[in-house]
């Protein structure tokens, strides 16, 4: 193993229930130090990925690696912490007794007060994990994940629950721990989050990948862009027959035109309309992208899991 050792490399992984295919040959290399979100709809396969790549189910065919080596040893040698969405707590114990009992699992933990800090936990370490609400329990999760200071956080859903201001707390904590060299991977249904936080998005659908960029890069990979301006008094009807339109929507004084092809759509646009003024151009937003490459995946995956 050496320093320049992806933080995780998946090839060819694949996985069936039964006669049902859950994942399909997925090839994946996230870099050290990359946050990486992973998109995709309910059955796509995510879930399943994650515990194939955390050895916790075993793939059919393919390799998974961790820092160059397999999850187990990764997992063990403590560079590994997880989020998973049914991680089950153990409710009789209080937050700070979970802390301590994940600090004690790894050889160089993270301090207890960065811990509890992290995870916005100053006001319940004493409280019991029975008694906390769903999005308190995340928070709880989260700390579990982050007490042995891992090299690769692997987050599955972790925002789910939570109410705004504890999300942003969480997305601070995460890009400290990113800070300091740490990997990323994160599985959500939270599209502005994969937006903003994510340096690369890997979209998930029928059990292989269908897209993997940059947020920008995946929004133009969905192809269609918006035309936006004002055109008081005109026929709507005729805009929406010009070339490359596929969608027209009256936005308060602005129309704005989705078009597959906005080379043929501009042009036509000023030569058949006068008055056009402030017109706009941009790519698709990342829901659009998103919606356009899974519209024709197949979601019958066997694991049933966003």
């Amino acid at each position: 193993m050496t320093s320049e050792e992806p933080a995780v490399r998946l090839a060819g992984l694949t996985k069936r229930f039964r006669a049902v295919p859950a994942v399909t040959g997925i090839d994946l290399t996230v870099s050290a130090g990359e946050t990486v979100a992973l998109l995709g709809p309910n059955g796509a396969g995510k879930s399943t990925t994650i515990s194939m790549l955390l050895g916790l189910v075993r793939p059919d065919a393919g390799s998974v690696s961790l820092f160059g080596i397999p999850p187990a040893r990764a997992v063990r040698a403590g560079r590994v912490g997880a989020m998973l969405q049914e991680c089950r707590l153990p409710w009789f114990a209080t937050v700070g007794e979970l802390i301590a009992l994940a600090r004690s699992i790894y050889s160089r933990p993270l301090p207890t007060a960065e811990v509890v800090a992290a995870a916005g936990l100053e006001a319940l370490v004493g409280r019991r994990l029975e008694r906390l609400s769903g999005g308190e329990a995340q928070r709880a999760r989260f700390a579990f994940a982050l007490a042995g200071g891992p090299d690769l956080l692997v987050l599955d859903e972790p925002t789910i629950g939570m109410d705004v201001a504890a999300r942003v707390h969480f997305w601070d904590a995460v890009r400290r721990r990113v800070e300091t060299g740490s990997t990323v991977l994160f599985a959500t249904h939270q599209l502005a989050e994969a937006d903003e936080f994510a340096d690369r998005v890997v979209v998930i659908a029928g059990g292989r990948v269908v897209a993997d960029g940059s947020s920008a890069e995946i929004k133009r990979a969905a192809g269609d862009r918006r035309i936006s301006f004002r055109l008081p008094g005109t026929n709507t009807d005729a805009l929406a027959r010009l070339p490359g339109v596929r969608k027209l929507e009256v936005q308060w004084e602005r129309i704005v035109l989705t078009s597959e092809d906005v080379d043929a759509t501009v042009p036509a646009l000023f030569q058949t309309h006068d008055g056009v003024r402030d017109l706009e151009i941009t790519s698709a937003g990342l829901a659009e992208a998103f919606l356009a490459l899974t519209a024709d995946s197949a979601d019958d995956t066997a694991d049933g899991k966003a």
